[in-house]
């Protein structure tokens, strides 16, 4: 039997945000959804705590805009049940959910000035007429966009048309607010400030669950309380950007929450790692590290390599290669080394005479700075309360 075979442990979850009561706000209990099927969502067990930031992260096809979709009611689930704020809501239609939603091309109506988008939805849940001018006007407050109320969609840049329509969902005041790739459309330099948005109005909204789906790493890294990591319909980690990023308990964890570098090893005594004919120090081990003999992955961020100095060739954690690229990134450059049948990426300090492709270089890291993976963990898949 292999390591593979061996479910998981459980992560443990972040406890709520301080100052949240009451209810978790999402609660998916073994939730199955198939298309003609095939299932899309595999038995998801995932609780999002009430005022948490959740983002779901993973590659197209991994099942996690179908979540997202199963919390809104666009979805049925074939089994298993979704809750909201504690009451059961799998049979309820999306109106009656207390939700509010934005998705990538934000659909705000084109013949709608701005105060208009985002009254809709109050008038759709037949909020009384005197309430309605106030809940707008705090909406676009909260978003900056009071000074555009008069303006149409047409009149705005894309990173305002973004703001609308997510006052458009916050002046229904949900206890969840969706976000479907809410940056997906927007340039680099947008993107940035629209993060940083996010993040005032997540300190802003303490009580509110936001479940955020994404494949951009770095949103989620910014945003999320803890990250749920999917991958073929399945969620395969779950936990705090820190932890994810410092300790993945799966290789596959390790290669899309961050860059990383994945060696093939043999497990050794008290830390002790083989690759070929070097042997190399780990100080830290994922959750059920492999036995002693075991075949492993090694897993090293980019950031934790730097070239070893002429002191250090002889002993420590050195991996010997061959520069094949160098490219200069302003603050780093990123050396692309052949070494031991991978090509190891490490980031390094602007170098003012940075070694050439072709040259022989030595890589070290702090044994405190690499994590030892069971080989083949990434397979398993996991449930998370």
């Amino acid at each position: 039997m292999t390591a593979a075979d061996h479910p998981a442990a459980e992560p443990t979850p972040a406890p709520p945000r301080a100052g949240t009561t009451g209810p978790a706000g999402i609660r998916f209990a073994q939730v199955t959804v198939a298309y003609h099927g095939q299932t899309v969502l595999d038995s998801l067990d995932l609780t999002v705590e009430r005022g948490e930031v959740m983002a779901l992260l993973g590659p197209s096809g991994s099942g996690k805009t179908t979540a997202l979709r199963a919390v809104a009611g666009f979805v049925r689930p074939v089994s298993g049940r979704v809750a909201i704020g504690g009451r059961d809501v799998t049979d309820l239609p999306p109106y009656r959910r207390g939700i509010g939603m934005v998705v990538q091309q934000y659909a705000l109506f084109p013949h709608l000035r701005v105060d208009q988008n985002v009254a809709f939805g109050l008038k759709a849940q037949k909020v009384p007429r005197g309430e309605v001018p106030g809940r707008v006007a705090d909406a676009l407050e909260m978003t900056g966009m009071a000074a555009y109320a008069r303006r149409y969609p047409r009149e705005l840049s894309g990173g305002q048309q973004q703001r609308v329509a997510i006052a458009r969902a916050l002046a229904i005041r949900p206890g969840v607010l969706l976000l479907d790739e809410p940056l997906s459309a927007l340039d680099a330099q947008l993107r940035s400030g629209m993060l940083t948005e996010l993040a005032r109005l997540h300190r802003e909204l303490p009580e509110v669950s936001i479940l955020y789906v994404t494949h951009d790493q770095i949103e989620a890294l910014t945003l999320a309380d803890r990250i749920a990591v999917l991958d073929k319909a399945r969620l395969r980690d779950c936990g705090t950007p820190h932890d994810l990023y410092r300790h993945p308990r799966t290789a596959f964890t390790a290669s899309f929450v961050g860059n990383a570098n994945l060696l093939n090893v043999s497990a050794g005594e008290d830390g002790a790692v083989r690759l070929a004919d070097t042997t190399l120090q780990v100080a830290a081990s994922g959750t059920d590290g492999p036995a002693p003999g075991a075949e492993a992955t090694l897993c090293v961020r980019p950031h934790a390599l730097r070239l070893a100095a002429a002191s250090e060739e002889g002993g420590g954690n050195v991996l010997r290669g061959t520069v094949t690229a160098v490219q200069w990134r302003g603050h780093t450059h990123r050396l692309l080394v052949a070494a031991y049948g991978h090509e190891l990426r490490a980031d390094v300090g602007d170098l003012r005479q940075p070694p050439r492709a072709g040259d022989e270089v030595g890589l070290t890291f702090a044994a405190e700075d690499a994590v030892l993976l069971p080989a083949g963990l990434g397979a398993g898949g996991v449930g998370v309360g």
